[in-house]
């Protein structure tokens, strides 16, 4: 359960996870600790619990907003992961492409299939390196 877990992770002797504690102090209501930005996922599971949430548009937006700050790389997960591959890179990665942190060109894997016969995709040679989901 959320509780259970919550005692457990507030008995971590790491600073990193305290801070994450910190962040929402364990009320979902204080989940969304900056626009689009949810420490939900840190109710549950230890380290860095922090994830863009909202539409594809939205999620761009941040990403953009953190771009003009001069942030360049981001490392993106989701879960499940196969699922949020997807949600990203059919949603999110051509919205920074049409903003122009992207290339617009097709992925240096178009048409290679993925296990599950779909097209694989993967960001290549651009001013803003992203990897994975929401």
């Amino acid at each position: 359960t959320v509780a259970a877990a919550q005692q457990a992770l507030g008995r971590s002797e790491s600073v990193g996870q305290q801070r994450m504690l910190a962040l929402h102090g364990g009320s979902r209501d204080a989940l969304e600790i900056s626009p689009n930005l949810w420490a939900g996922v840190g109710l549950v599971r230890g380290g860095a619990g922090t994830a863009l949430v909202g539409s594809h548009a939205e999620v761009a937006d941040r990403i953009e907003e953190y771009h003009a700050l001069g942030i360049e790389h981001f490392v993106l997960s989701g879960y499940p992961h196969l699922e949020e591959a997807y949600w990203f890179g059919e949603g999110v990665r051509p919205e920074l492409a049409a903003r122009g942190l992207l290339p617009a060109g097709p992925s240096p894997l178009a048409g290679v299939p993925a296990a599950n016969g779909r097209p694989a995709s993967a960001p290549g040679g651009a001013p803003l390196l992203v990897a994975g989901g929401r």
